[in-house]
């Protein structure tokens, strides 16, 4: 069943709850029934929790309209255990949602008046409108621009969305998740994919994202990427964002399409749940590539549940950019002093006059996590900075992005930018991006030297640009601001930048 409807396709506004409680998430899926837990102060939420139950509730459901009774145990099981630990974590508010599966099964009302009893909070039963859209405003928060569609893959069904740079347009929702693929099929992969066309040619608005962007949501796409990133020896093992134009993904999805259990085992560190229905997953990413025929698909590690997320918050909360709330959070737990990013972006500003808001962006977030590595032992502070920073859960980063912004931070920390720790990633930016990101973190190293970290003297100095000079000036009090650290890194700062250095 296709639906395509848009004056359904509403928004139903869950009850807010205040920025300082604790929210949590359950989703009770086809296949997983899983609990998030965010932290919810004056920022973005960050997840401090992440458990899911592999309950396989939509088992069988094709063949007996029924959910599985194993899966109806194992799933009231969980949510007695997730609801437990939600109260011992001091979530102030629980949201329970239940998707394709329950919705779709004669027994699916019965299911939810139990899973209500056990967990003590009612059950939400998203409509295939309110799944939909709930994962592209996931998806949203980090990609706030997106372009094309979006594919949210579960257990029982395949949400699709059309994304016009960054708005909410057509949806459908298609009955061929991979559990139900792999059972409607019988097992067949050439049947499965007739299923797959079929439902799909329904969709008439699908090739109008011809040439975007495919997004990828769903915890059996992310299994792919796995399989993607480990096969095409990717240097970055981050799922979101992660990129792989047409040509590469249809390759791979018909590869993954075609392999066996057996061989899959050995290719993957999948669950064998996973690898299971797998093949079938990659038989729906193989169709909608051949129909949208979109330039590039891109992974998402942000979908349904962060949108669920994001409908209990204030609006303030939910217009922060999620990048530098992160980073901000990030520079306030664990910095020495009051945070001053904003001070060092304004300060090293000369040294950046055409900049486009999108380096300024990531300019910013470097500065905030400038102090990152403080704690660690000297000798080690640029290598761990530099990991910690590549591997941040954050929303908004391309994977180059997160290269230049770690590379930046192994600079600030006296790390040389051709170290070959650094040299696969790198390889993920252009030379002027490699070039910027050494700029930024010799100034950051140079900003740290100045002030010792401490907030308020930064200000009382300035950079200038003067002809072939860079003239770092300072007040006729400058006792605090003169040492010999002070005059290499100013010097390593000017010939980065084709400068002469001067102190004025």
């Amino acid at each position: 069943m296709t639906v395509d409807d848009r004056d359904n396709f509403g928004k139903e506004v869950v009850a807010g709850v205040r920025a300082a409680d604790r929210v949590g998430v359950v989703d009770i899926g086809s296949n997983t029934v899983r609990l998030v837990v965010y932290d919810t102060p004056n920022r973005l939420p960050i997840p401090i929790f992440n458990e899911k139950a592999q309950c396989g509730l939509g088992r069988s459901l094709g063949k007996t309209g029924q959910l599985s009774p194993r899966g109806v145990t194992e799933a009231l099981r969980s949510l007695a255990r997730f609801s437990r630990l939600a109260e011992a974590m001091a979530v102030g508010h629980l949201e329970i949602v239940a998707t394709a599966a329950v919705r779709d099964a004669a027994d699916g009302p019965a299911f939810v008046g139990e899973a209500e009893r056990v967990a003590g909070h009612p059950v939400h039963v998203l409509s295939g409108a309110e799944e939909a859209r709930l994962a592209a405003v996931g998806l949203l928060n980090g990609v706030p621009a997106a372009d094309g569609a979006l594919g949210d893959l579960g257990g029982g069904s395949l949400d699709l969305v059309r994304l016009e740079h960054g708005s909410i347009d057509a949806f459908a929702t298609l009955p061929v998740g991979h559990l139900r693929l792999a059972e409607d099929s019988g097992g067949d992969r050439e049947v499965a994919r007739r299923l797959v066309d079929a439902a799909l040619d329904a969709v008439g608005w699908l090739p109008t994202t011809k040439g975007r962007t495919l997004y990828a949501v769903g915890g059996s796409w992310r299994a792919l990427a796995r399989i993607f990133i480990e096969q095409t020896h990717h240097p970055l093992h981050v799922l979101d964002n992660y990129t792989v134009d047409f040509f590469d993904a249809l390759r791979l999805a018909d590869l993954v399409a075609g392999l066996s259990r057996s061989t899959l085992q050995t290719v993957s560190s999948l669950s064998s749940r996973r690898i299971e229905t797998l093949p079938f997953a990659a038989t729906a990413m193989a169709g909608i590539l051949e129909h949208a025929k979109p330039a590039r698909v891109t992974f998402s590690g942000f979908g349904m549940r962060e949108g669920q997320m994001l409908e209990l918050l204030p609006e303030s909360l939910r217009r922060q950019d999620p990048l530098i709330s992160a980073c901000e959070g990030q520079a306030e737990r664990t910095g020495r002093f009051a945070q001053h990013g904003q001070e060092m972006l304004d300060w090293m500003a000369p040294l950046f006059p055409e900049e486009t808001a999108g380096q300024r962006r990531l300019r910013l977030a470097a500065c905030l996590l400038s102090d990152i590595g403080w704690s660690e032992h000297p000798d080690y502070r640029a290598e761990h900075a530099f990991h910690r920073v590549l591997r941040v859960p954050y929303a908004g980063l391309s994977h180059g992005e997160r290269v230049a912004l770690a590379l930046a931070v192994f600079v600030r920390y006296g790390g040389q930018p051709n170290n070959t720790m650094t040299g696969p990633t790198k390889r993920l930016m252009d030379g002027a991006s490699v070039a910027r990101a050494e700029i930024v973190g010799l100034a950051l190293r140079l900003a740290q030297t100045l002030t010792g970290g401490a907030p308020g003297l930064l200000a009382q100095t300035r950079l200038k640009v003067e002809k072939d000079r860079l003239v770092l000036c300072l007040p006729d009090d400058a006792a605090v601001f003169l040492s010999d650290a002070v005059d290499r890194r100013l010097k390593q700062l000017a010939a980065a930048v084709g400068l002469k250095p001067r102190i004025g």
